[in-house]
């Protein structure tokens, strides 16, 4: 059985890069678009709903924390249940808890409500999120993993981007529960077609006492004989982040996702707002805050050729401290409107952006056993972050900082990130510092995930 285990994870791991491996790929991208569009939708909607309200900036700080809350709590359950029920399942469920707390947030006659609904869609988008890592993961080979969950993952930014092209268009029109009603029904819609073309993961497939006749053409293109073993969950996946080949590499990732993700969630929360409070006007302040989206969308096409020649640490050290540069220069300065939208730009590279490296660079760190497990946990902690900065936002406007000021926290909080990617290429896990030696790594565990 060790030989047959063996050589099903080998033909997993050596797979080369198809029209099933894309449409995989694809899938997941397609999902993480509509997860990057209602990841922001609340952000969105704040300036119209603070008019139509009469509400001041601030009293939005509960919906943008529950928002993260739920994010949290998504997470951190998708993950492990994903290791042990499948990749596809959870991800069923992800996107329901998109779409109906979506739609009924677009009914809501109150704060209080909206903020309920908008923790139950944050626990579908952080349930999402590792699960759409994890079945990229699985159908790439180990040597363009990394580089194929940072490209999957540019969908989240693409929805972004392109969900505040679509609202500054439609909200004069329409108000802002259209917001809701485009974040609601197109999850909604994605799962009947995710049921017919996105397969599950080939390890579970494998371990299945039966499949049906498209499963076993998937697993007959991937070279793989039903009944084949491959690694099995053993133990506790979360206790095994910590065994010590993982333990200071999780530590520090934990880390920077948290610091980084508190910086994101800080400025793509309340940019909207601040923008709208500053003189744009609603439509005008979503298209703004999208250049962010924008901006991790260019930045994704330099960081992976970049992470290549010079190791991903060293960019993402570069990255995060640019960013630290770009957010004081608004927060501090007078800039022109057109030298705002594009720093803006910059700063989405170099926030969104560096995440979109980081979780490429943690879905290529663990083994399969434990992938989807290390990827929400990774995101479920840093979503720490992500409740912390939007509460900071609020508690420094209800103390009386300017609305631009407000961002200058994420400066400390950039330059933490910064040095815990330096870290990671120096210290404890040397490997994680270029995308050559994760390449390595993942050879090494080939016989033993």
């Amino acid at each position: 059985m060790t030989a047959v285990h063996g050589a099903a994870e080998k033909t997993i791991e050596s797979q080369r890069i198809g029209a099933l491996q894309l449409r995989v790929a694809l899938l997941c991208a397609v999902v993480q678009t509509f997860d990057g569009y209602d990841l922001n939708a609340i952000g969105m909607a704040a300036p119209a709903l603070r008019d139509a309200w009469g509400l001041p900036i601030q009293a939005f700080t509960i919906a943008f924390v529950l928002s993260s809350v739920g994010i949290l709590v998504g997470a951190l359950l998708a993950g492990p249940a994903g290791d042990r029920l499948g990749r596809k399942p959870i991800l069923m469920v992800a996107l329901f808890f998109i779409g109906v707390p979506s739609l009924l947030s677009a009914h809501a006659g109150s704060l209080g409500v909206l903020s309920l609904w908008r923790l139950l869609t944050g626990i579908g988008i952080g349930g999402a999120m590792p699960m759409s890592v994890a079945l990229t993961s699985d159908y790439a080979p180990e040597r363009h993993r990394a580089g194929m969950i940072m490209l999957m993952f540019t969908g989240n930014t693409v929805g972004g981007f392109l969900g505040g092209q679509i609202v500054a268009r439609l909200l004069p029109s329409f108000g802002w529960p259209i917001i809701f009603h485009i974040g609601g029904a197109a999850p909604l819609l994605l799962i009947p077609l995710l049921l017919i073309w996105l397969p599950e993961s080939p390890r579970f497939l494998l371990a299945r006492d039966r499949v049906s006749p498209s499963e076993r053409r998937i697993l007959d293109r991937l070279g793989l004989v039903h009944g084949a073993s491959v690694a099995p969950p053993a133990g506790n996946p979360i206790v095994a982040l910590f065994a010590p080949e993982y333990a200071a590499s999780t530590l520090l990732l934990w880390l920077m996702f948290f610091a980084n993700l508190l910086s994101m969630y800080l400025w793509s929360y309340w940019l909207p707002s601040v923008l709208h409070v500053s003189g744009f006007t609603a439509a005008d302040a979503v298209f703004g805050a999208s250049l962010t989206s924008a901006g991790a969308i260019a930045s994704v096409l330099l960081l992976g050729p970049l992470s290549s020649r010079y190791g991903a640490a060293r960019v993402l050290l570069v990255s995060y401290a640019s960013g630290a540069l770009f957010i004081a220069a608004i927060s501090l300065l007078e800039l022109p409107r057109a030298v705002l939208l594009a720093a803006i730009f910059c700063t989405g590279g170099c926030t969104t952006g560096s995440q979109l490296a980081a979780n490429g660079l943690t879905g290529a760190l663990y083994p399969a056993r434990m992938r989807a497990t290390g990827v929400g946990w990774a995101l479920g902690i840093g979503r720490l972050g992500g409740i912390a900065g939007p509460a900071l936002g609020g508690f420094l406007l209800a103390s009386g900082w300017p609305p631009k000021q407000i961002f200058l926290g994420i400066c400390f909080t950039a330059l933490l990130a910064a040095g815990c990617a330096a870290r990671l290429g120096a210290g404890a896990r040397k490997d994680i510092g270029s995308a050559d030696m994760v390449s390595r790594t993942a050879r090494g565990n080939t016989g033993t995930t």
